[in-house]
């Protein structure tokens, strides 16, 4: 029999024993994020205020990782033309691809680009590309030929519209003007005619309507907030060409095969948290940002609702030439259109062409 001194003298050592043990140390993984626009562009405003803080929040429920965050933005590595080459060579681990820059590498991301007048929500474009990247795997697979993993779409615009250096009313009033785009937006050009398209980016507008290199400039009114378009473009014509995904969350693949699986989980699950996120910011602030437009001395005409037909129907089907590419390279191109159409009609939206149906390509 042990004496009570004994048992006392052995809890102590077990206690102090216990105490020496080692606990398991926190793996800290460094990440690098990138990004060619500004941090004041909403898509990078939330990559840091939503995305990281909520990445930070999942893995601390269990204490075995952290991540060590670096944020570089607006130029100091990459252009936004630049993102895409960036993160496939490694000079970022995870970048928000603005993905209408790369119609050539990345032609599945074109789906909702081809396909205007059909949904001004950013919600359900974004829910709904983003199922296509999931049910076909060729989406995704062109960014696997570019080094990458592809987490999330995003669509950070509730529609494109118009904004002028002088007032616009009609169809007729764009035809042989100069209007900038992004990218396949200037096909919507085709058919109006002498109207021309003058690809540049977000934060190149305001200097080419200013200098009069275009008339026009095609983007969404948040961005037109952003950016302070009113002062050079006053004149804004709703005509509500339809949200498009622009933006695609991407993870280098070298360093994405290096990541522990519960990290890799909570990157998935939280790029579907930040597209839905994202989408809904840039619905909820679109009343509010027109308002903004015109307290900035803007004006908004909106575009009658046969004149949005006519401008739909003058426009060759470039959402069946999107398709039939696809399909001429073995990938199905017409199942995802046929498949996304069928999943915005069905979340309510009723096309004002649908391009689906068309069966000439005009």
């Amino acid at each position: 029999m042990f004496s009570k001194l004994t048992r006392r003298a052995t809890l102590a050592a077990l206690l102090i024993g216990a105490t020496a043990l080692p606990t398991l140390a926190q793996e800290k993984i460094r990440v690098s994020v990138i990004d060619g626009y500004p941090a004041r562009a909403l898509w990078v405003k939330e990559f840091t205020n939503f995305f990281i803080p909520e990445v930070d929040k999942r893995l601390a429920m269990t204490g075995n990782y952290e991540m060590d965050w670096m944020e570089s933005y607006g130029g100091t590595i990459v252009k936004p033309k630049g993102v895409l080459e960036g993160v496939k060579l490694g000079l970022g681990d995870i970048g928000i691809v603005t993905t209408i820059f790369h119609s050539s590498k990345l032609p599945s991301q074109g789906l909702a680009a081809v396909t205007p007048f059909v949904a001004a929500d950013a919600r359900a474009v974004a829910k709904a590309v983003d199922e296509i990247a999931k049910e076909y795997p060729a989406m995704q697979a062109e960014f696997d030929k570019q080094n990458q993993v592809y987490l999330a779409t995003g669509v950070v615009l509730d529609t494109y519209q118009v904004f002028s250096r002088e007032p616009v009313n009609a169809l007729s009033d764009l035809e042989g003007s100069k209007v900038a785009g992004a990218g396949m937006n200037l096909r919507y050009l085709e058919g109006i005619e002498g109207a021309a398209g003058v690809r540049g980016g977000l934060t190149d507008f305001y200097n080419m309507v200013q200098t009069g290199l275009v008339d026009h400039a095609m983007l969404w009114p948040e961005a037109a907030s952003t950016f302070k378009i009113a002062e050079v473009a006053p004149y804004m014509l709703k005509a509500d060409l339809g949200a498009v995904n622009s933006k695609t969350i991407t993870v280098n693949k070298d360093y994405w095969e290096k990541l522990p699986d519960e990290v890799k989980d909570v990157l998935q699950e939280v790029a579907v948290a930040y597209r839905d996120h994202v989408a809904g910011i840039a619905m909820d602030r679109a009343e509010a940002s027109r308002e903004a437009y015109v307290a900035a001395g803007g004006t908004v005409v909106e575009m009658d609702a046969a004149e949005r037909a006519a401008w739909a129907n003058a426009m060759p089907n470039i959402a069946a030439e999107w398709a039939a590419s696809l399909d001429a390279a073995g990938q199905p191109g017409t199942q995802m259109l046929n498949t996304y159409m069928g999943k915005l009609q069905a979340a309510g939206f009723t096309p004002v062409r649908d391009w689906s149906d068309d069966d000439a390509v005009n």
